[in-house]
């Protein structure tokens, strides 16, 4: 779009929430819109106020603008990261999309494979950005912009968030009523719509709330669409059911029974770097199933990150508390070998509870790097190529995290680890899952929890109201109790989760063993193929649970086939 005075010329890609008052601001101003669209606006307030102009905006975007006057490019991505963007910048080149496939499609883009992005995918499941898989291809950060002018490229954050800014409410009744306000009117702003809008529906908290204050705003039936398994262990759908049957809402349901192996390798090839979240699997096809009904869908995403809902929080500060009771020379001195010791062990209890000794042995923030990591340290550690090794022999991933954790604008243990899990886990785990499975769907996601305005306020809840007991969410759960049900509210949570264990023995196994084994594929560059086998064997005779490293190095291979090979 070409801006009113033929100056500047933008390329946008996103939703922006509070453009209608926005626009009624820049009309009293005396500018003329030709047409009704958001581009519009942002383009005439970026016209006045240039990048200043990125904190009036409430939404989500990625945006591109060129200046003909000054031959620059100024580029900006929303808060949270809920759109992307790529850039690759080298040789005198610049090339920026939503996509890393499309900046591969110039042929002067060079597709050197990044090692330590390489060790953070299988530490993570996701390339944190800045980084991407690719040497020169990089990650414009959420709440940044970046302007080029020639060969000079200026980067600058424009938002981050503050955990040490206290509530203006003074107890917790009055918390939840100015919580439950600014969500309503997150979810309200989000309803308008010119097409078919419904919502994603999983029985748990978050979605639950959306629907219900999508049904308080909406005069007719609520479209809801819920995901389910045959497996009872991993199924909700029957909790999705009691919501919509609550709110009577138009509900629609999903069964992945024996089409992952038909639907896993164009799926994978949706996501231009290697992704391992499995929970992207499902993600894919509550999206299809939404889009034949709607256009639009609203989804949960970001309760746990902004109220302390994931089981991972509780776990760490039992492992806090036990870190306490032991002095610091046993923790370091004595613990790192009896974690040796169990971990070498046959029997699973010892194994679990040398994992649970090394964490103990090392400082809070690595600790909760450790209890997350998704590739278990000791075959990480003996299961790497020679070369690999050598290149990553000083690299360590866990500086990602921890270096957000002492940076964190707050001033306790838990909002710390919120603080990073919002800069790191959120958008690039989360956010890309959602965005990529829908976008592969043309469905449009939007989520109420992530409105910039509900996580500023939840950062300023103090923490001892967010995590109570092993009751997540405590405060976002009080504020709800007069919307939904105890059952809804205080069941056990169960996650977005998938039978990989299962599917690997199984639906995946075929797919599997011909990919993992490739004699010329990307995993013998990094992992012994000994190592490959041993853990797929054990995964195969039930002795041990590789699951998660057996997929992430299965959906690596896929990427590579695709994008290196």
């Amino acid at each position: 779009m070409e801006s009113a005075s033929g100056r500047f010329v933008m390329v946008y890609n996103g939703e922006i929430y509070n453009f209608p008052v926005l626009r009624e601001e820049l009309e009293a101003d005396g500018v003329r819109f030709r047409g009704t669209s958001d581009s519009e606006v942002v383009l005439a307030l970026y016209e006045r106020e240039g990048e200043a102009c990125l904190s009036r905006l409430n939404g989500m975007f990625a945006l591109a603008i060129w200046d003909r006057h000054d031959r620059s490019l100024f580029l900006a991505r929303d808060r949270l990261g809920k759109k992307p963007l790529y850039y690759y910048n080298a040789g005198g080149r610049f090339v920026f999309a939503s996509e890393i496939k499309a900046i591969l499609c110039d042929p002067a883009v060079d597709r050197n494979v990044r090692d330590d992005a390489v060790a953070d995918y299988f530490a993570y499941q996701y390339v944190p950005d800045p980084k991407s898989i690719f040497e020169n291809i990089h990650k414009l950060p959420p709440g940044h912009w970046m302007r080029v002018r020639g060969s000079d490229v200026k980067i600058s954050q424009y938002w981050t968030l503050d955990f040490t800014r206290a509530a203006r409410e003074s107890n917790s009744e009055q918390i939840q009523h100015q919580l439950l306000e600014l969500v309503e009117d997150s979810v309200a702003c989000r309803m308008i719509s010119d097409v078919p809008l419904g919502a994603f529906l999983s029985g748990g908290v978050d979605s639950s709330a959306v629907v219900a204050m999508m049904a308080r705003n909406s005069s007719k039936p609520v479209t809801t669409c819920a995901i389910g398994f045959d497996s009872q262990e991993f199924d909700e759908v029957h909790f999705a059911r009691k919501v919509a049957t609550q709110f009577s809402t138009d509900h629609h349901e999903f069964t992945v029974r024996e089409n992952v192996a038909d639907n896993l390798l164009d799926i994978a090839a949706f996501f231009d770097e290697p992704f391992s979240d499995p929970s992207f699997v499902p993600s894919y096809f509550v999206s299809q199933l939404a889009r034949r009904q709607v256009t639009v869908a609203l989804a949960g995403d970001g309760g746990d990150e902004n109220f302390a809902g994931y089981g991972k929080y509780q776990i760490d500060r039992t492992e806090n508390r036990l870190r306490s009771m032991v002095p610091g020379v046993v923790r370091r001195s004595i613990l790192p070998g009896l974690s040796r010791a169990m971990r070498g062990s046959a029997i699973d209890v010892f194994r679990r509870g040398g994992s649970l000794m090394q964490s103990l042995s090392v400082e809070p923030d690595r600790g909760f790097f450790m209890t997350n990591s998704f590739f278990r340290p000791g075959l990480w550690g003996e299961g790497l190529s020679e070369r690999f090794a050598r290149q990553i022999r000083d690299y360590d991933p866990a500086d990602i995290t921890r270096q957000l954790y002492r940076e964190a604008p707050a001033d306790d243990h838990l909002s710390r680890l919120l603080y990073t899990d919002i800069k790191s886990y959120l958008p690039g785990d989360i956010l890309v899952k959602v965005d990529r499975m829908s976008m592969a769907n043309s469905l449009e996601t939007r989520a109420p929890l992530l409105d910039y305005r509900v996580v500023e306020y939840a950062a300023s809840i103090p923490s001892g109201l967010k995590l109570v007991g092993n009751n997540g969410k405590h405060i976002f759960k009080k504020s709800l109790e007069g919307l939904l049900t105890d059952e809804t509210l205080y069941r056990k949570k169960m996650g977005f989760s998938v039978p990989l264990a299962d599917w690997l023995r199984s639906e995946i196994k075929e797919v599997a063993e011909q990919y993992l084994f490739l004699s010329d594929g990307g995993l013998q560059h990094y992992f012994n193929r000994s190592t490959i086998q041993s853990i797929w064997s054990n995964h195969q005779s039930g002795s041990h649970d590789f699951s998660q490293e057996l997929w992430s190095m299965l959906v690596f291979e896929l990427w590579w086939q695709r994008y290196v090979a």
